[in-house]
């Protein structure tokens, strides 16, 4: 679990409160404040809050299936671990460099959004600029000490945390009249949401569009990577996933009714954030840069949670002997440098991207990275079923575990077709179409690496043993 060696060692420091601020500031990005616009677009008002709602389902059925595993057995970058063990080693290694793209992917889309956000103080300035500088102060925040990390992820996120409850309030206010709109426009109460027809572009819709949903809910899992550097994990992991997780339901379903009240249909859009357009509708004096200043916190403090959580994942990959040692070496302050770096490969995917056209690749990186994350908690529920499964075969009692995952097999079983289901949605969505043509192929290329591996392994071991022997 901890790697012990010449340099340094992963250090349990991390806190109940840094590991939820952990996962809060992986998961409230650009996923809820810039790509909610196109979730709107395409599925109307309406359909946005029920795709919503069914993503927050979504995530807490996986949850519930994580806080069982990860109470068991606390590991940094455990997903993989849980798979190859309950699933096949292959499968945990094709787990491990899937959950490595969706943040490496993610890293992309949120240094492209940080850039676009600045457009709108610097419009001279090209995107990629902004991409550049923002991905370097990343990587050196998570260079620091595992502690530094932590604490500055904690008051990054509570930033986000106060920003959406102030949304929260002022938007109610003007959807029921307190706060005047701008122009002196009528209150708008819950009329937008079915302005433009309950389901504008048919209910399947909604399905098409749970893939985003995914990537905006993606990153409480992070309470799982965490594990391995939190004090007393059989107590703060469960408080986590239960705090994380009424607060994202709470943040998430409240904004975006917010959102979907105030916002038209036809006004919403990828390029710009819909807070900030709901913000400048309601006409709150300098409420517009305001929240555009705390949207890139927050965007820049999830890319900060995906650089941390990518890194992990390769040195778990190397700590299992899965690949170079040298993505395992540790500084003397517990932090896996090289694995940084080759994660940072995000930080140029912003640069392609935002040079090519920020608008359209945005979506193609967020649905990659959705598809992505969602195969990860679809192995996530498979781990778990197997898991108990293996565990009573063992001769172990449920009251054994100090966390269980509650209404066994139902929850398990219902999580992974759920999860499934967003992944069919998106073969009818052309936008979005692409994570599958991405996405496959690199899970066949995955599952082929590991087997070409370990033959090439026991090739090796076969030709040392017939060496000794002689």
């Amino acid at each position: 679990m901890e790697n012990n060696n010449d340099k340094g060692h992963f250090q349990r420091k991390m806190q109940a409160r840094h590991v939820v601020m952990l996962s809060l500031g992986g998961v409230i990005g650009t996923g809820l404040f810039l790509s909610s616009g196109y979730t709107i677009q395409q599925a109307g008002p309406l359909g946005t809050i029920l795709s919503y709602l069914i993503g927050a389902i979504v995530v807490y059925l996986v949850m519930l299936c994580l806080g069982e595993l990860s109470v068991h057995m606390p590991e940094t970058g455990a997903f993989h671990s849980y798979a190859a063990k309950y699933i096949g080693p292959a499968t945990g290694y094709t787990v491990a460099w899937l959950y490595w793209l969706t943040w490496t992917v993610a890293l992309g889309s949120e240094f492209t959004a940080a850039g676009l956000l600045m457009q709108r103080w610097f419009p001279s300035v090209n995107v990629w600029i902004w991409s550049a500088l923002f991905a370097l102060m990343i990587f050196l925040f998570n260079a620091l000490t595992v502690k530094l990390f932590a604490e500055s992820e904690f008051w990054f996120s509570s930033v986000k945390v106060v920003t959406i409850v102030v949304f929260i309030i002022i938007g109610g206010a003007a959807m029921f009249g307190f706060i005047p709109m701008a122009d002196s426009e009528p209150a708008p109460f819950l009329s937008n949401i079915t302005a433009s027809g309950w389901f504008p572009h048919g209910a399947t819709a909604i399905l098409m569009t749970m893939l985003a949903v995914n990537f905006a809910f993606s990153g409480t899992e992070l309470i799982g990577i965490a594990a391995g550097e939190t004090e007393n994990p059989e107590k703060t992991i469960p408080k986590a996933i239960h705090t994380t997780l009424w607060r994202l339901i709470i943040f998430f379903i409240g904004t975006i009714i917010i959102l979907s009240a105030l916002l038209p249909m036809s006004d919403a859009s990828v390029l710009e954030s819909p807070f900030v357009a709901v913000m400048e509708r309601v006409g709150v004096p300098y409420a517009a840069d305001i929240m555009n200043f705390v949207i890139l916190t927050a965007i820049l403090s999830a890319a900060n949670s995906g650089l941390y959580a990518s890194s992990r994942m390769l040195w778990s990959l190397a700590d299992k002997k899965t690949i170079s040692p040298w993505f395992a070496k540790l500084t003397k302050r517990g932090v896996p440098l090289n694995a940084l770096l080759i994660s940072m490969v995000g930080g140029a995917l912003a640069l392609l991207s935002s040079i090519i056209a920020p608008g359209t690749v945005y979506i193609t990186l967020v649905s990659i990275s959705g598809l992505a994350v969602v195969a990860v908690w679809m192995s996530i529920s498979a781990s778990q079923f197997m898991f108990r499964r293996q565990y009573i075969r063992e001769g172990h009692t449920v009251k054994d575990l100090v966390y269980r995952t509650p209404l066994y097999p139902v929850v398990p079983i219902v999580s992974f077709i759920l999860c499934l289901a967003s992944c069919i949605g998106i073969a009818f969505d052309p936008t979005q179409r692409i994570a599958l043509y991405c996405g496959v192929p690199f899970i066949v290329v995955c599952y082929a690496a590991y087997y070409l591996t370990e033959r090439v392994n026991k090739k090796r071991g076969q030709v040392h043993d017939a060496n000794t022997t002689d």
